[in-house]
């Protein structure tokens, strides 16, 4: 089955907008019936054949998506991102980790990109975008250190704030080992740390950039 009559076959069944009434009447419609009375009624049969594997095959290219927002956003970024003549040295497409260190090295920035729109506070993310941070911050290197946002005002709120730097690399043990054999316990909270380094790292908001993504409400990815 394609994703195309995957997606008319879900729409078959109920309309996003409609899954919870859909629900909510196939609970009352098979209740008090038998098992041969559920095998035989209009709203079970076929559902084996057609909706279920329907949904199967969109929750495994669903399961992807991270990866093509990543990919397809630093891709519909980089002409707009870059200067004139600048060159891409190694490029990381991929959402998480790929082996490489970093999602851009060109031969005047080195750039991670963070796909997602907060809404408030998520411990996830901001544990993914303070190591983004503390890398781009360590690395060697005369040239440009940028983290791509899409709006600026929760991560910079985050890194602004009070959170433990203890809680922040708990669930990333490399990360953790690596900040505190360079920095020891000197800082405490995040924004101990981001204030001696936001003069270093350019967090950058890529809807005052890029066209495609000014009417962006919600993403999500690594």
């Amino acid at each position: 089955m394609d994703l195309g009559q995957a997606f008319q076959t879900i729409e078959k069944f109920a309309k996003p907008d409609l899954l919870t009434s859909k629900i909510a009447s196939l609970e009352a419609a098979l209740s008090s019936l038998s098992r041969e009375a559920i095998a035989a009624h209009p709203e079970t049969v076929g559902l084996a054949e057609t909706t279920l594997p329907a949904a199967l095959a969109i929750k495994e290219v669903a399961g992807q998506i991270n990866v093509i927002i990543h990919a397809v956003g630093i891709l519909v970024a980089l002409p707009y991102i870059l200067e004139p003549n600048e060159t891409v040295e190694a490029l990381s497409l991929g959402a998480g980790n790929t082996g490489r260190p970093f999602d851009l090295v060109t031969d005047r920035q080195v750039a991670e990109f963070k796909f997602i729109t907060w809404r408030g506070s998520d411990t996830i993310r901001e544990n993914s975008t303070f190591v983004d941070l503390f890398n781009l911050a360590s690395v060697e290197t005369t040239k440009r250190k940028v983290l791509y946002v899409v709006g600026k005002e929760y991560p910079l709120k985050f890194l602004r704030g009070g959170r433990s730097l203890t809680s922040v690399l708990s669930k990333n043990v490399k990360a953790k080992e690596r900040f505190f054999a360079r920095h020891g316990d000197v800082f405490l909270k995040v924004r101990d740390y981001f204030a001696t380094i936001e003069g270093i790292v350019e967090i950058v908001d890529l809807r005052a950039m890029v066209p495609a993504l000014v009417a962006v409400s919600s993403l999500s990815t690594d």
